[in-house]
Order: C-alpha cells, then sequence, then structure tokens
C-alpha cells in the first residue's frame, strides 16, 4: 500500500513538475529583473485615475522564432463575455528570445483578458487582469 501511494505521489509531482517547467506563461508586474523574472507579481493593479502602468511579461520554454508578437486585448463583463478592447504590437523581438516584456499604460479599470500571439497569428498565452482606481 505504502509503494502505491508513494507512487502516486512520485507521478503526481511529475507531471506538476513537467507542465511548470514547459508552459508558457504571462505574468502582470511592476517590473522586469535582468534575468526575466518577475517583480512584484499580480493578478490585480491599482491606478491613478490619469492611468498607470505595468508590464506583460511573458515566458515559453522554447525559442520565440518571431521579429514580432501582439497582445490582444479584451475587456471582459460579468456575464464572461468579453469585448475586444485593442491590440498592442510589440515589434523589437529576437528569435532566439524565450522571454520578454512590454510596459503597458492602462486607463480604465476592469477586468481583461489578454491574448499573446506570436508573427503567424498562434496564440501563445493567455492571462486575466483586474485595474482598479486608487
Amino acid at each position: 500500500m505504502k509503494k502505491k501511494v508513494l507512487l502516486a505521489v512520485f507521478l503526481f509531482l511529475a507531471v506538476f513538475l513537467v507542465s511548470e517547467t514547459f508552459s508558457q506563461t504571462l505574468y502582470f508586474c511592476e517590473g522586469v529583473d535582468s534575468k526575466g523574472y518577475p517583480i512584484t507579481e499580480s493578478q490585480k493593479f491599482d491606478i491613478p485615475r490619469g492611468g498607470g502602468y505595468l508590464y506583460f511579461l511573458v515566458r515559453l520554454p522554447y525559442a520565440i522564432d518571431c521579429y514580432s508578437v501582439s497582445y490582444d486585448i479584451y475587456e471582459v463583463y460579468s456575464d464572461y463575455s468579453e469585448d475586444y478592447n485593442t491590440t498592442i504590437y510589440q515589434d523589437d523581438m529576437t528569435p532566439s528570445w524565450t522571454w520578454f516584456w512590454k510596459k503597458v499604460t492602462f486607463y480604465r479599470p476592469g477586468y481583461y483578458h489578454i491574448y499573446v500571439r506570436d508573427c503567424n497569428g498562434y496564440n501563445l498565452t493567455s492571462a486575466f487582469l483586474e485595474i482598479e482606481y486608487k
């Protein structure tokens, strides 16, 4: 019985570690360190009424192999429907990058769903973000 429990725990940890190691991730943060890790990561940010910025940090388990990416921003409503808001382009990419970031300014509070797409239009990752006024 102990062997089965140990095997189950080992398999769970192996699957968890592999999924964490090989996942594409979009972080929202106040900055990015020199090794490509988020500084003060959060899914919720407070901005002043005149607007405020944060960073979108994307980490990939492989090289991007593109010279540009796009960030499609959708507003999310209480019924979980989404309306397109805007697209922000990042054209200063190097194909060998496995992580990259973009400074983005928000002017309105709300719930947002951000999709990151590569130069071929493929969805790399997405995440939800909440913006509130201070």
